[in-house]
């Protein structure tokens, strides 16, 4: 028997809580996977926060695990990419939402879907960044590989002091880009210029509807929010430039027109880090690898037991999250 989030439905009734399950359970729920974990850490995201509380429709069939990610040692594999005691990063690909996730002590899932853990990175450390920092460092290299330079100008990062925006806030100092971080959390500005931000920024100035086309202001952006704040980035991006879209924080509407698209040619690109291939995957991972000072890192994060995962995800939908949180699920 393990450890795990087990969220259920009955009609209308939404049951969550730390149960005992058994690794007969888990092998019935979880056909076609070829790979036995052991978990040492997980994390909770936004998404997690949502099914965790009954807050969105994440959860696609009952019961589920929740915990859209994990990281620990392979204890079987079936999978000859894999063998026992490799440590292994899960992120997305339906966990927690389709298939059984990582808020347990143990999970199942197919080989293809693993990443090996950098040498860089323990798993708590992979757990810190989570889907979240991944994310980040999607975005990041998203921007880089559109053309977007340190020497073009600043690049904003919206929904700064959340876990995808301070990661990518670090991410964007270290490769030497110019960060303006915007946030409505202007007394957490100490916090955002020790991991690197140049200047911050009260995201009123952009959460309200805003003109078409605006003064030029940056080469980039990452945006994790979503609504008037996106749209209002995309008004403000330089001709040529690019921003990134992989949240919806302030909603998932765009209120926006083509005017930024067709007078200065502008891009917004999508961040899919769900089923994004392993390609990607290895890329973004590497990119962490190279660039996220772990020091900083250690500044963004907190650790929690197993069932502080309840307590974490009612703060992250009510905007009291810093950073990152680690879950231990072994405690």
């Amino acid at each position: 028997m393990f450890q795990a989030i087990v969220l259920n439905r009955n009609g209308e009734a939404f049951d969550a809580a730390v149960r005992s399950v058994s690794e007969e359970e888990l092998q019935r729920q979880t056909p076609g996977t070829d790979v036995l974990l052991d978990v040492e850490y997980s994390t909770v995201n936004y998404k997690d926060a949502l099914a965790l509380t009954d807050r969105g429709p994440v959860v696609r069939r009952w019961p589920m695990v929740a915990g859209i990610d994990c990281a620990g040692r392979v204890a079987a594999s079936e999978d000859p990419q894999w063998r026992p005691g490799d440590k292994v990063i899960l992120n997305g690909w339906g966990a927690g939402e389709q298939h059984w996730g990582g808020l347990a002590q143990k999970a199942r899932v197919r080989g293809e879907w693993l990443v090996a853990l950098p040498p860089k990175f323990t798993t708590r450390q992979a757990m810190a960044i989570g889907t979240a920092g991944y994310t980040a460092a999607l975005s990041v290299g998203a921007l880089e590989r559109f053309g977007v330079r340190p020497d073009q100008g600043s690049v904003l990062v919206t929904g700064a002091t959340g876990g995808v925006g301070s990661i990518v806030t670090t991410l964007l100092a270290a490769r030497g880009f110019r960060v303006v971080a915007s946030t409505g959390k202007l007394a957490e500005s100490d916090y955002l210029k020790q991991l690197g931000a140049s200047e911050i920024i009260d995201r009123n100035e952009l959460s309200a509807p805003g003109k078409p086309l605006q003064t030029e202001r940056w080469a980039g952006v990452v945006d994790s929010v979503g609504s008037h704040t996106l749209a209002n980035a995309l008004a403000q991006l330089v001709r040529g430039g690019a921003a990134t879209a992989c949240g919806l924080a302030q909603g998932r509407e765009l209120p926006a027109t083509v005017a930024p698209f067709i007078l200065r040619g502008v891009s917004l690109l999508g961040i899919d880090s769900v089923l994004a291939p392993r390609g990607k995957r290895q890329a973004a991972w590497q990119l962490l690898a190279e660039s996220l000072d772990t020091a900083r890192l250690e500044l963004m994060a907190r650790e929690v037991p197993l069932a502080g995962a309840f307590d974490v995800a009612r703060d992250i939908l009510a905007d009291r999250i810093r950073g990152r949180v680690v879950v231990d699920v072994n405690r």
